[in-house]
């Protein structure tokens, strides 16, 4: 366990700078974009009010403003968008840095005295951690937006949301579920897909060219054995089973690939993978 451990950190400190980037990146975005929407918010009323002659108590009919018109924005979004990206990206590079260069790390790696799982195992967890990271600073984020917007925007011009509401919307909840039911679901199917991109990974550094195929059929199977009960009762039993059986075998299924995943690829970085 030590030795995870230790691969963990060593995992997480090689990608730390990039992530201090995208944590730096979101925090400003997000702040000046509420700023900027603000202001562009109360100079639109103000136009409003003049053209139109309305005197400020009647002006309070115009539409007022709330997060969400925030939230909506690049400025908000965008920040986001880039850090997913930039994690998918880092999936593949997590192992394929390993091989980059003339003196290729992946030799020392490999050589260490402990388990070749523990690799695998070190860079998943390391994904995870970069992910609920930056699922926390966005929650810690949205209590400073929203006083930032209360600052600038005065209180009759503002319809005011709590954190719960805002993280409620179509966009943003499968970042924030409601329950851990719902977290289980969510992330550990994220975990599950990031396992089997190794898994196909694995199989490209051991078979080359063979390997490309072969990750990519092992790619399909995984999806279809994880989509398998669905199908069956969609096509097959047409609609037999109740709402919760079809949950409960989707987590069996989504476990059965998880671990298939993680066993093909112990199985390869311990018999095939070259150096």
């Amino acid at each position: 366990m030590n030795r995870y451990l230790k691969l963990v950190n060593f995992e997480f400190t090689r990608f730390f700078k990039l992530y201090l980037v995208l944590i730096g990146i979101t925090i400003l975005s997000q702040i000046i974009g509420v700023i900027v929407e603000a202001q562009l918010y109360l100079s639109r009323r103000s136009k409003f009010s003049y053209n139109e002659l309305v005197p400020k108590s009647e002006s309070i009919q115009y539409a007022k403003m709330s997060f969400l018109d925030i939230y909506r924005t690049a400025w908000f979004m965008g920040p986001i968008v880039v850090c997913l990206v930039t994690l998918l990206i880092y999936v593949f590079f997590i192992w394929y840095r390993d091989w980059l260069g003339k003196n290729t790390f992946s030799y020392r790696l490999f050589m260490l005295p402990t388990a070749r799982l523990h690799i695998y195992l070190a860079k998943a967890t390391t994904i995870l951690f970069y992910v609920l990271g930056l699922v926390a600073l966005q929650l810690l984020l949205l209590p400073v937006e929203i006083k930032v917007l209360q600052w600038m925007v005065p209180s009759e011009f503002r319809t005011d949301l709590t954190v719960h509401e805002i993280i409620n919307v179509p966009d943003l909840e499968i970042l924030f579920p409601n329950t851990f039911i719902e977290f289980v679901l969510y992330y550990g199917t994220g975990i599950a897909a990031v396992c089997i991109v190794f898994t196909a990974i694995l199989f490209e550094r051991s078979y080359r060219i063979k390997g490309i195929l072969y990750g990519l059929l092992y790619c399909a199977a995984s999806i279809f054995i994880f989509i398998a009960p669905i199908l069956v009762n969609e096509f097959i039993l047409r609609n037999y089973f109740y709402p919760t059986e079809l949950f409960f075998m989707e987590i069996v299924a989504g476990l059965l690939v998880l671990a298939c995943a993680i066993w093909t690829g112990n199985f390869l970085i311990k018999n095939k993978i070259r150096v």
